[in-house]
């Protein structure tokens, strides 16, 4: 295992008689970061020369990268981004009508590995990267990780315990699907692409099957996917976004896996406006340097919607087809686009190794 002595008796502390037992509550201020940092070994500044280390310490060089270019970001700037589509005739469909309305084009790519789209996926990863963008991929899927959307919100799992139990049929199950991102993942790792990872997104609202098994067994999924991904895979490219929905109020934190698996913080809402009340009680969830993302929207919050709080969201992220075209103002998107806050892909500074 790539975790310290230290950081593997924390997680020892949960696991009993071969299964996952309940993941301790979540910590929801900043001492309680200070003390997560305290006990686990961390790459200094000086061993790395980044600022921000991931929660991964065997994280890429590439990785570290672009997670300090979010970190540096985080409260000065916010960065664009847009989840495509490949059904609407030209995989380039919601990037050129940007282009087209506002002249720009966003720096981040959202991508999904829906419908094992893999080979695709990470085609338009890599062409993105070569461009100099970000890459961003989720994962709509059922419970063996095959499907789409349907999928995900329509099938569940039977029996939770034998699922997150090692060696139950159940759980090996899971492992097999999970482990077909990982394979994907790895090709992109192996061409030194830092992907920012968004698994499980909109847990709390319980309408995929990841969360509709409540938070206790949604903490445990994403430490089995995190310690997977990281220990056994060695996919040490990855960024990790616990991207929250709308609905999350008083028991945000009852999701919340711990510092140790998490390096970005965020929520998404379809509402307009900045959703400030939103990004708020994502905020207390974390320390003060954590960035927090917008990390699905519909109609994209003007910069002076933005300012009035402030609402410091790190990136946005428009959903694909008629969220960007039907649910943006042509003229309000190129006013967006092409304010000094918001960072396009033109704006990016170079951050391949």
């Amino acid at each position: 295992m790539k975790k310290t002595i230290a950081f593997i008796i924390s997680v020892l502390m949960f696991v009993s008689a071969g299964c996952w037992s309940e993941v301790p509550p979540a910590e929801t201020s900043s001492s309680s970061s200070a003390a997560a940092t305290s006990s686990a070994e961390v790459k200094t500044e000086h061993e790395t020369g980044y600022r921000s280390s991931l929660s991964n310490p065997d994280a890429t060089e590439g990785a570290l990268k672009l997670y300090n270019y979010i970190c540096d970001t985080y409260g000065s700037n916010i960065i664009s981004g847009q989840q495509e589509s490949t059904w609407m005739g030209s995989e380039q469909y919601e990037f050129d009508y940007i282009l087209e309305k506002t002249g720009k084009l966003p720096a981040i790519r959202g991508l999904d590995y829906m419908n094992d789209d893999f080979a695709g996926v990470n085609r338009r990863a890599a062409e993105w990267y070569e461009r100099g963008g970000i890459v961003t991929i989720c994962w709509h899927c059922g419970t063996d990780f095959s499907g789409s959307w349907t999928e995900s919100q329509k099938t569940e799992i039977a029996d939770w315990d034998k699922a997150l139990t090692a060696g139950t049929p159940e759980n090996d199950v899971l492992i097999k699907g999970m482990d077909k991102g990982a394979e994907a993942l790895k090709e992109l790792r192996d061409k030194g692409i830092p992907v920012i990872w968004r698994p499980f997104h909109e847990f709390d609202g319980a309408w995929f099957w990841w969360g509709k098994g409540g938070a206790e067994n949604f903490r445990k999924l994403w430490v089995m996917m995190y310690d997977r991904y990281t220990d056994y895979h060695g996919l040490n490219n990855l960024i990790w976004v616990l991207g929250y929905s709308h609905n999350g109020k008083k028991d945000m934190g009852d999701w919340y896996p711990g510092d140790g698996y998490v390096d970005v913080i965020g929520a998404d809402s379809y509402d307009k406006g900045a959703n400030n009340a939103l990004f708020k009680r994502v905020k207390l969830l974390v320390d003060e340097e954590t960035p927090i993302c917008f990390h699905e929207c519909g109609t994209i919050p003007t910069i002076a919607e933005l300012h009035k709080a402030p609402t410091n969201w790190v990136w946005f992220m428009t959903w694909h087809t008629n969220f960007i075209t039907d649910e943006n103002d042509p003229d309000t998107l190129k006013a967006i686009y092409n304010d000094d806050y918001v960072i396009t892909l033109d704006e990016l500074p170079n951050l391949r190794i």
